[in-house]
């Protein structure tokens, strides 16, 4: 076997910060790339070996298809050999429409859909019964068991229970050449001119041929003409009528139908089940399965107040406006004040003010004895609201109307998304929205013991379909998602969530030969899980796949089949490969990553734990998704972990019940919590911080000194200095974003993109700025000698020296150096920091802000994308906030961070249904303890 078939050679490497390394990577093993956040593991593994993936496989495609593609850029790397073809599972959250849900990225839905299709039985919604269909030849044969001898009429049904005249209807029947039709069951000869009550319900059908049923040659010759002719004109419906007793109709269909009420519904194809299709999509709610609906009790909010004074709230008091007009008539023509109480205005006319109404009517003055005519035209408030929700282009109007909106699930489909047919489709006596329901464990289950239950013609038609989903459900349960279910919508997925979800389909798609690159799997997920999902990563291993994995978790670095540890330290200080090899060989060199797993340093447990201030913040009665009437306390001035095994109900009772309460009390903020009775104690705390997952600016143009908001007080410094108060610059001039200080050849951007056919684009330094974004009258203004670009390009262990007199600047950027962020530069790129850094500024900008002592801080997840090292700088600043008086709520699965909090709220006891509940609070060491909480056995291992 040749060197490069048993490993990717990567030499010369050099993207963002790697220093030109050479590195070695084993083929079909799993392959561990640690260090330090920012040293340069992402830079690695997909900027460097993906991107070079993805760019040789778009090579292949014809330069007239490239040009549709756009080109990737060649990564900076000498030569890559042994690359086979890339996948990438990143953390990219999924698709943020409300129309992805996990059946449909698993694909699991579409198999469904397919086994509906073809080897469900069909209900009649109007009877129960079971739906029936027939051939052509089969009706015949029944027609002459069952009319043997009777004078029949064949009929095609064309109107069902509609409105109307229906002359126009009648004249093209009788030029089609017919001459009779039964309307509404009496048979008429067509005339000229015939028409029908229009305001009555009809039920009309063409008599398409009176005939004798016998067996002769010719009567069944003429029979199968009629048939064809009947189901012809009455789209696959047709009728027979015995002449003796013309009342009972029989009814025959091609499609499905019911035999007894004649309703009939077409034929399944997989769309019949598609809430994203027109054929299944129920049609109210149009397959969202939920609407806006005013909610009456937020539009007059208390019955006592009267319409004079602000009782109906979207109005407001009253004033001298059109709309109190028409209010004032209809008090007249319903003899009521505006000044009455809402409770005692008659229920018709509140009726009228809500949903409108339209009339005309008179009043005779009593003092001049003359009669007005008055007109009410009112839209009705409640459908003024509604149509502004639906019709506004503006997004002010439509959250206005939202405010007295509530969401709830659609009435005709009752949530279920698919239109009233679709659900009269069973397999084994469940629709298909039933099983979309279930969470995956239970849907697995219901799959195992599927095909005894199946006739043998399902059988023979659903095996295949059957294999394929217990597969892929197989796949969700190893991957530790047992929890979730099918119509769970795809943007309430965490990041974790998400990228496992994408591994299990890969797992699913069972290819070999595959080169998998992985970031960071493991966040979001329990350690009891995490078993699963490196027996996962193994599985992919073991069939023949190439699987690197960017990780900072212990059990997958001991797991691995080789270990690349980039480093010695961060940003322009690492890119460097520090030490290779397998695990045990990684314990032996003296690095910061062996140094934390052969237990030379470690993040100590604290002596003693914060006894806080006595106060409680108490939420309860919480019942948001899985969450079984929960009650919790907050003990205020701690450090409080929130743990549990994924998919228990953290999120829910922390990012979606507590901080929306807190948020809407501190900042009138709009979003709505999830169902709670009451909260107590929000008078302890002065401010509400939240710190979760969502990247910062992704352009090129951001960058940490203007997410943290620094820039903007650095550039006024600069406007201040004396040169630029003779010139008459504002802080303005000196921003690259805006037109007056900034290069305009390069619009302050630095670099200049030269388009090239076919080939990637290509990116230059700005030959007249050299890259400094900034035009030359603007980068005389000096501070201290430095320039506005100089000040860009210092890390920020440089500029907090510069800036130590200038305490607003000096703070921020102070605090971007505590989190371990001392290395990158002011101006660096946001496109270019890791996940971990992305995630720290976002903390340093929400940390620098004033803490008041009583500051509650929401984070979820912090540990994303650290390092050990990277997690003990990080406790250090939270400890610090902490022992001011404030208190940190940190939604977490890392031990390191749990075993360091004074109380933990464990919630589980399982991922799901199964979750919702508190299992055990109080300390760590209280919490190791219990004996049924999954927490707890790690956390013993910890603290021992």
């Amino acid at each position: 076997m040749t060197n490069y078939e048993e490993n990717i050679e990567v030499q010369g490497a050099r993207v963002h910060n790697l220093k030109n390394i050479d590195v070695t990577i084993p083929r079909e093993k799993l392959v561990v790339i640690t260090g330090l956040s920012g040293s340069g593991k992402s830079s690695l593994a997909f900027d460097t070996i993906y991107a070079e993936g993805q760019r040789r496989y778009i090579e292949t495609f014809s330069a007239y298809a490239r040009q549709f593609l756009g080109g990737l850029e060649r990564p900076d790397v000498d030569k890559i050999d042994g690359l086979s073809p890339v996948i990438a599972i990143e953390q990219k959250t999924t698709s943020k429409s409300p129309r992805s849900t996990v059946g449909t990225i698993t694909e699991i839905y579409d198999f469904l859909r397919l086994l509906f299709a073809r080897a469900s039985d069909a209900y009649s919604y109007n009877s129960g019964e079971k739906m029936v269909s027939y051939s052509d030849e089969q009706i015949k044969e029944l027609i002459l068991q069952d009319f043997s001898g009777k004078r029949v009429n064949i009929l095609a049904p064309i109107i069902r229970s509609r409105k109307g005249h229906y002359r126009e209807l009648f004249e093209n029947i009788g030029k089609q050449g017919f001459l009779k039709v039964r309307v509404d069951g009496e048979i008429l000869d067509i005339e000229k001119g015939m028409r029908v009550d229009r305001y009555k319900t009809h039920d009309i059908e063409i008599v398409i041929d009176r005939l004798v049923i016998n067996e002769s040659v010719d009567n069944d010759k003429r029979l199968t003409e009629t048939i064809k002719t009947a189901m012809y004109h009455g789209d696959d419906v047709m009728m027979v009528i015995d002449q003796d007793a013309p009342k009972e109709a029989r009814y025959f269909s091609r499609n499905l139908m019911c035999p007894s009420s004649g309703i009939s519904y077409p034929n399944p194809e997989p769309n019949t089940f598609s809430f994203n299709s027109p054929k299944g999509m129920c049609p109210h709610c149009n397959g969202l399965g939920t609407l806006h609906e005013v909610n009456e009790s937020k539009v007059i909010p208390d019955e006592k107040a009267t319409i004079k004074g602000g009782g109906i709230a979207p109005l407001g008091e009253f004033k001298k406006s059109w709309i109190f007009k028409q209010l004032e008539i209809i008090a007249e023509r319903y003899e009521f004040k505006l000044s009455d109480q809402i409770k005692d205005i008659p229920k018709e006319a509140l009726q009228v003010i809500l949903h409108g109404g339209n009339e005309k009517f008179s009043v005779v003055s009593k003092t001049l004895g003359v009669t007005r005519d008055y007109k009410i035209d009112f839209e009705g408030i409640v459908s003024f609201i509604k149509n502004q929700y639906e019709d506004s282009d503006s997004s002010s109007i439509k959250r206005w109307a939202k405010n007295y909106m509530d969401k709830v699930n659609c009435s005709v489909c009752d949530g279920s998304r698919l239109r009233k047919e679709s659900l009269y489709f069973k397999v084994n006596g469940k629709n298909i929205a039933e099983l979309a329901n279930m969470d995956v464990v239970e849907l697995a289950n219901w799959f195992d013991n599927l095909m005894d239950e199946l006739s043998e013609k399902q059988k023979a038609i659903a095996s295949e379909v059957v294999k394929e989903i217990k597969a892929r459900l197989r796949f969700l349960l190893d991957v530790g998602l047992n929890y979730l279910s099918l119509n769970r919508s795809s943007k309430s997925l965490s990041g974790g969530e998400a990228q496992r979800i994408r591994l299990a389909t890969q797992i699913g798609s069972q290819l070999v030969g595959v080169l998998y690159i992985l970031d960071e799997p493991s966040i979001g997920l329990h350690q009891r899980d995490n078993e699963k999902l490196i027996n996962s990563l193994e599985s992919l291993r073991d069939i023949g796949n190439s699987v690197i994995v960017v990780e900072h978790d212990k059990d997958m670095i001991e797991r691995a089949d080789h270990v690349i540890d980039i480093g010695p330290h961060a940003g322009r200080h690492g890119g460097k490969i520090i030490s290779e090899g397998s695990p045990k060989e990684l314990l032996t060199h003296q690095t910061l990553t062996a140094a934390y797993l052969n237990g030379t340093k470690e993040i100590a447990v604290p002596k003693k734990r914060r006894e806080g201030n006595g106060e409680k913040l108490i939420l309860k009665g919480a019942s948001g998704n899985n969450l079984k009437n929960v009650s919790v306390e907050f003990p205020l001035g701690k450090m409080i972990g929130v743990t549990g095994v994924s998919g228990s109900g953290k999120s829910t009772l922390i990012n979606e019940t507590l901080y929306p309460i807190l948020n809407a009390h501190f900042f009138n903020a709009v979003k709505k919590p999830m169902p709670y009775k009451s909260i107590k104690g929000l008078e302890h705390i002065d401010k509400v911080i939240d710190i979760n997952q969502s990247p910062i600016g992704r352009t090129p143009r951001s960058n940490p000194a203007t997410y943290t908001g620094v820039f903007s007080e650095i550039r006024s410094l600069y406007a201040k200095t004396p040169e630029a108060m003779i010139r008459g610059y504002k802080p303005g001039r000196f921003s690259f974003n805006v037109k007056g200080g900034r290069c305009e050849t390069c619009q302050g951007g630095g670099l200049r993109v030269i388009e090239m056919n076919f080939l990637p684009d290509v990116y230059v330094e700005c030959e007249t700025c050299q890259g400094k974004r900034f035009n030359r009258e603007t980068l005389e203004i000096r501070y201290k000698g430095k320039s506005i670009a100089d000040v860009l390009d210092m890390t920020m262990n440089e500029a907090v020296s510069f800036f130590e007199h200038i305490p607003k600047i000096h703070r921020k950027l102070k605090t971007i150096k505590d989190v371990g962020l001392g290395y990158i530069t002011l101006g660096q790129q946001s496109t270019t920091l890791s996940g971990g850094e992305a995630q720290r500024i976002k903390l340093a900008t929400e940390l620098s802000k004033r803490d008041t002592g009583n500051t509650f801080y929401i984070l979820d997840e912090p540990t994303t994308g650290l390092h050990f090292e990277d997690i003990r700088v990080l406790m250090e600043v939270l400890n610090k906030l902490v022992n001011k008086g404030n208190t940190i709520v940190v939604i977490e699965h890392n031990m390191d961070v749990i075993k360091m909090a004074d109380y933990i709220i464990d919630i589980g006891y399982e991922g799901g249904k199964g979750g919702g509940q508190v299992v055990v609070t109080g300390t760590p060491e209280e919490v190791a303890k219990h004996k049924k909480s999954h927490t707890a056995r790690f956390l013993k291992k910890e603290l021992s």
